[in-house]
Formats: structure tokens, C-alpha cells, sequence
């Protein structure tokens, strides 16, 4: 079952993945099962009347989160792999995350300096915004690498280092982590777990089996089997090649 009352869409940035907002559901699950994801984000969200921001790093395994009925509005922007803030290194944001220290209704502190909260519609405003201060950095041949291509002009080394520096993550991990998701999003579709094993390149069940596991914390039948009680978190597909 996927993540209810979520509204999404693509971006024409390139720092930006996708962004998304969520309300209170008429019928709320009782928890949320976060999967393993390899794109942080900034998430905004209303709890009580209060408004919190954070900067949530890439996970790489999966979580459940307990959804009371005080939770409110959630805005989520999820960068592109390759964007990251400069002063702030992915790295240190894996299986994390920073909260800012002040917010209000309108406006939040990021890298010490205040910052107008970003909205469904102006979302892409605020990453302007980010990009034209300096805070907001890219590194397209990460991008493009993740993509598949092959670049002429750059070390495997120095690739691996401007992957890990922009992700906190490596290759490897990027890619075994969207496969998985885009495992779970096949599995959703009714599709065969043989079919899935062929379309995104495991080897055998077996592999596609332990995979899901380790990312999702869940087997192939559960994956399909929908639950009243819990929603999975925000799935997508992306850029990253996954064929081995």
C-alpha cells in the first residue's frame, strides 16, 4: 500500500528529484514504513501548530514511524543526485537528520542565515534561491555517472570520490538501494517476482529476496499485500541505472 493523501510532482530543476505534500488522510494508517532511499531531502511539516524543517539525509535501511493524530501538513522537496549544500556534507546527513533551530509559519534558519519556508507552489522559488546564494551546490558528472555514463576525461577514482562526496553514498549502494525500490514499485503493480528479478537485474528470487529484506524490511508477498494499519513511504522512479 503506498503512502495516502500524497500529492507529487516531477521538477524542472536540476537539483531537484521531486517534490511532494501530504495531508491528513480521512482514514490515517496507524505507522508509515520508511524504505531505504539514496536522495536526501528537505522536509517541512506542521505538528500542533507548530512548523518544524529539517534536512534528512539518504537511508539505507528501513524505518517505521509511529503516525499520531496530531500530524499535519508535510511539504517534502528531494534533491537530484549530485545536488547537495555545500557547507553541510552529505555525508554526515546518511541515516540522519539536522533540524533547523528556529522556525516559524514563514520562515526558518539554514546555515545560520533565515530563509522564507518554501510551499507546494513556490518550491522551486526557494531552490533558486538556495542555488543563486551559494548554498546549493551540483556536480552534474555525479548525475550523469549514475545514469550510466561513462566519463573519458575523469579517473575511476576521482568518480568515486565526487560520487561519495556529493551522496554520502557509493555507486554500489545507490544502485542496489533503486533497485529495491524500483523492485517494491514492480511488486505494487501485480507484476511476478521472476518478471521483476528480470526487469531490474537481480539473479535469481533468492537475491531479489534477501534485497528486499535489507531495504524494506519486508518479503515480495507483503509487499503486496496492502495493510490498513501501514502506508509505505514515497516511492518514484528515477534516473539511476540499475542493470548490473
Amino acid at each position: 500500500m503506498s503512502l495516502d493523501g500524497v500529492e507529487q510532482r516531477p521538477s524542472d530543476s536540476p537539483y531537484v528529484e521531486r517534490i511532494y505534500r501530504a495531508g491528513q488522510a480521512a482514514v490515517a494508517p496507524s505507522r508509515m514504513r520508511s524504505i531505504a532511499n539514496s536522495n536526501w531531502e528537505l522536509v517541512v511539516w506542521s505538528d500542533r501548530g507548530e512548523t518544524h524543517v529539517a534536512v534528512r539525509g539518504p537511508e539505507t535501511s528501513p524505518t517505521v514511524l509511529d503516525l499520531g493524530p496530531g500530524e499535519g501538513e508535510t511539504l517534502g522537496i528531494i534533491f537530484r543526485h549530485g545536488a547537495y549544500l555545500a557547507p553541510m556534507p552529505v555525508s554526515g546527513l546518511v541515516d540522519t537528520a539536522v533540524t533547523s533551530p528556529h522556525t516559524t509559519a514563514r520562515s526558518f534558519v539554514l546555515q545560520g542565515e533565515e530563509w522564507e519556508t518554501p510551499g507546494y507552489d513556490n518550491a522551486d522559488v526557494f531552490v533558486d534561491r538556495l542555488v543563486r546564494a551559494g548554498l546549493l551546490i551540483r556536480d552534474p558528472l555525479v548525475t550523469d555517472v549514475l545514469r550510466g555514463e561513462v566519463p573519458t576525461l575523469v579517473t575511476p577514482r576521482s568518480v568515486q570520490r565526487r560520487v561519495a562526496a556529493a551522496t554520502g553514498l557509493t555507486q554500489g549502494a545507490i544502485r542496489q538501494i533503486e533497485r529495491a525500490r524500483q523492485a517494491v514499485m514492480l511488486l505494487g503493480q501485480g507484476m511476478a517476482a521472476i518478471e521483476v528479478v528480470q526487469r531490474v537485474g537481480y539473479h535469481d528470487q533468492p537475491h531479489l529476496a534477501r534485497s528486499l529484506t535489507r531495504f524494506t524490511g519486508r518479503t515480495a508477498t507483503q509487499l503486496r499485500r496492502a495493510s490498513a494499519d501501514e502506508v509505505l513511504s514515497l516511492l518514484y522512479k528515477t534516473e539511476v541505472a540499475v542493470h548490473p
